[in-house]
């Protein structure tokens, strides 16, 4: 829990009858490598914060397999849209590695927004940061080269090429294999 109330310290601090309020709303979970975290078509109800290991959030175009996003250590990831409307998420949540992560129930946790405003502020700030990451993804592609986009991700995350297959790179790129081999030649 420290790893994750750290985190929580970056966007808004908690008092320790907030922090008491949420630790019987969270599990520590062991995740093998491969496996998902959620399936396409589940409900999302639960957050997960990230303490060991690497996720990605993909889905299916007819018959390719499309990495959406990576999410590392000291990050949550969750199926936000699925979160808010309660509809079955078209997405899935996979851990590329063993990982360790704390599932925080989304139901307990919304009751506890009018208890607790300080939680409110605090989930919503993490939300917003994570759109305002999606936006810069979006724009990302939008108006940066592959090759620009590699770069940057190098420099969010250097170890992803020792920890994350090349097919889900070039894929997150929305380049081929032999593209990104390429890029990667010229460095």
């Amino acid at each position: 829990m420290k790893q994750l109330y750290r985190y929580f310290q970056q966007f808004s601090p908690l008092s320790a009858a907030a922090k008491a309020a949420l630790e019987p709303i969270c599990t520590a979970m062991h995740i093998a490598r491969n496996k998902d975290l959620q399936k396409i078509g589940h409900t999302c109800k639960t957050i997960y914060f990230i303490s060991r290991g690497i996720a990605r959030i993909y889905y299916y175009k007819g018959d390719t397999d499309i990495t959406e996003s990576f999410a590392f250590e000291n990050s949550i990831v969750v199926r936000v849209e699925s979160l808010f409307t309660g509809r079955p998420s078209r997405k899935a949540i996979q851990m590329l590695e063993d990982s360790e992560i704390i599932a925080i129930d989304a139901t307990a946790l919304f009751k506890l927004y009018d208890v607790y405003p300080e939680i409110e502020r605090l989930f919503r700030k993490i939300f917003e940061a994570s759109h305002v990451d999606m936006i810069n993804r979006i724009e990302g592609i939008q108006f940066h080269t592959a090759e620009e986009r590699y770069k940057s991700l190098l420099k969010e995350a250097p170890d992803i090429i020792r920890r994350v297959p090349l097919k889900y790179i070039a894929s997150y790129l929305g380049i081929t294999q032999v593209s990104l081999s390429r890029i990667r030649a010229k460095r």
